[in-house]
């Protein structure tokens, strides 16, 4: 109770004294010229520093808006990055996929190139087959045969094949089958076909052609002279011609002629049939010592046992001497070089074409 007093007389004494220092205060500033400059430098500086802040805001405001720009830059760049990746992947998958075709590509190459090696082989093969068998024919032909003509068919269609083979390899087989069918066809040529027809016409008119006894044991027509109807005219030309049967008189010359039994007749002609195939047989094999031989054998049974003065008989003879005449001895070459140069061909393995 005693100090309320007190208390109220401080809280009313204290805002004099504040009043009275700053009154002292402001006199000592007014008093003194230093403390109006410190107070101006004390102005000048909180202007600067409020200038400053201005200033640092404004460049602050620059820079919020340089760095916002920028985000937004490296935002646009980021998906400019983003859209570059994707177009980059894409790229990459269609380059995959580029890659893939051009490996399946070259697998198809490589297999279409093998297929066409394997097909110009499969067809080469066949090719030279055909001509391997058409120069082995000519061969045997010539060998056994001395056929010449059948021989220079089969050269000529070994040719005709060669012709469709381009190929380099085949060079030397052309030229040794040109060469052989050069030499063949300057060989004098004879119609081997015709000849052996005309044997084969004789072998036919064998059968046929009149023996020298028939005609000359042939009884000889007698006129019969009718005087008149009496029986005893008609009786004794009956008598006459029996008489005249019994007694034969006839003119043989100078020639000889044999009578054959009927079995001999037939062994004759096949006699002469059998050496008639054998003068063919000797034609085609180019024998002419046993051609001639075996038509000169025909020639003398002929003219010891036939009627060489009918016409088939004349005839026959006539054939026989220009089937004599032919000259069928002709010295054929071989095809050595060219069966040699086809067995160097078929040693010789086949060289694939380059890929393009």
């Amino acid at each position: 109770m005693t100090t309320e007093p007190n208390d109220h007389s401080q809280s009313s004494t204290t805002p004099q004294s504040a009043h009275a220092h700053a009154a002292r205060r402001v006199a000592s500033m007014r008093s003194s010229p230093l403390t109006m400059v410190a107070f101006v430098l004390m102005i000048s500086a909180v202007g600067v520093t409020a200038w400053q802040w201005y200033v640092a805001a404004d460049v602050g405001s620059e820079l919020q808006s340089e760095v916002e720009a920028l985000n937004t830059q490296q935002e646009e760049a980021a998906a400019s990055a983003q859209q570059t990746e994707t177009a980059l992947h894409a790229t990459e998958a269609k380059l995959a996929a580029l890659e893939a075709k051009w490996v399946e590509s070259q697998a198809q190459q490589t297999t279409l190139q093998n297929l066409y090696v394997e097909l110009t082989r499969n067809r080469e093969d066949s090719a030279l087959t055909d001509i391997e068998q058409s120069i082995l024919l000519a061969s045997q032909q010539l060998q056994i045969a001395a056929n010449v003509r059948a021989a220079l068919l089969g050269l000529e269609n070994a040719q005709s094949r060669l012709q469709t083979l381009s190929h380099p390899r085949y060079a030397n087989l052309r030229r040794e089958v040109v060469r052989d069918i050069d030499r063949l066809r300057a060989l004098p040529q004879f119609d081997v076909h015709g000849l052996s027809a005309s044997i084969d016409d004789l072998l036919v008119a064998v059968n046929s052609l009149p023996l020298a006894m028939d005609a000359r044991t042939r009884p000889e027509p007698v006129a019969t002279v009718v005087v008149n109807d009496s029986w005893w005219s008609r009786l004794a030309q009956d008598f006459w011609q029996e008489l005249r049967q019994l007694v034969r008189v006839q003119r043989t010359g100078e020639r000889e002629i044999e009578l054959l039994a009927p079995d001999q007749v037939f062994f004759l002609r096949e006699n002469i049939k059998l050496r008639l195939l054998s003068a063919r047989v000797a034609l085609l094999s180019r024998d002419a010592k046993s051609y001639r031989q075996d038509l000169q054998a025909v020639q003398d049974m002929l003219g010891a046992h036939f009627e060489i003065a009918h016409r088939s008989v004349a005839e026959t003879r006539v054939t026989l001497t220009r089937l004599q005449g032919v000259g069928v001895q002709v010295e054929v070459p071989d095809l050595a070089h060219t069966l040699e140069a086809l067995r160097q061909l078929r040693h010789t393995p086949v060289v694939a074409a380059p890929s393009r």
